[in-house]
């Protein structure tokens, strides 16, 4: 069976999203939130307000509660009858994510078993046919097949194949596939 490793934040988790919202409601900016949904948060805010994101990263509870991406739980599931699925989280940059994020699966992604969850610091260690992820330094590591999944922060990136959201997954991985979706 085919392995196919998803990422979390802003692949399974609108991670951008919740910052957003954030960045909206508790900074002062004349940002908009369309600026804010088409780059990344590094090259938009002045540089103490993306410390203070980075503050916001590294909390305890930020990642318990992140939105789940529009069908990613319906097709991940559907996947999961044809592949071996895996989620693979740089969970080590915010040490305190990693509690938020094996809960935040248990409640969204119950049918990922835990021995199927690879929190971890550097992902060229995983062991998959394809990796799903929105960072491009991430995909470069990789031994297997990367596709890059649309985000704010990797719009300029080239040379891979890439999926706007989790419908394009599915067309891609499943083809003309019944759906129960």
């Amino acid at each position: 069976m085919l392995r196919i490793a998803l990422d979390m934040d802003d692949v399974l988790a609108d991670t951008h999203g919740k910052l957003v919202q954030i960045i909206l409601e508790d900074f002062e900016t004349s940002l908009t939130e369309k600026e804010l949904n088409n780059a990344s948060l590094k090259s938009l805010l002045h540089p103490r307000q993306y410390r203070k994101i980075t503050e916001i990263l590294n909390a305890p509870g930020f990642f318990r509660d992140i939105p789940v991406m529009d069908d990613a739980v319906d097709v991940v599931r559907e996947l999961s009858k044809y592949y071996e699925i895996f989620v693979a989280s740089a969970a080590m940059e915010f040490r305190n994510s990693l509690i938020d994020k094996f809960d935040w699966l248990d409640e969204h992604f119950p049918f990922i078993h835990w021995k199927n969850r690879v929190l971890c610091g550097d992902k060229s260690i995983i062991k998959a046919d394809y990796l799903i992820d929105d960072h491009a330094f991430n995909l470069i590591a990789f031994s297997g097949k990367g596709i890059l999944f649309n985000a704010a922060g990797n719009l300029d990136e080239k040379g891979f194949d890439r999926v706007m959201n989790w419908q394009e997954v599915a067309e891609k991985f499943l083809g003309n596939a019944k759906r129960t979706f």
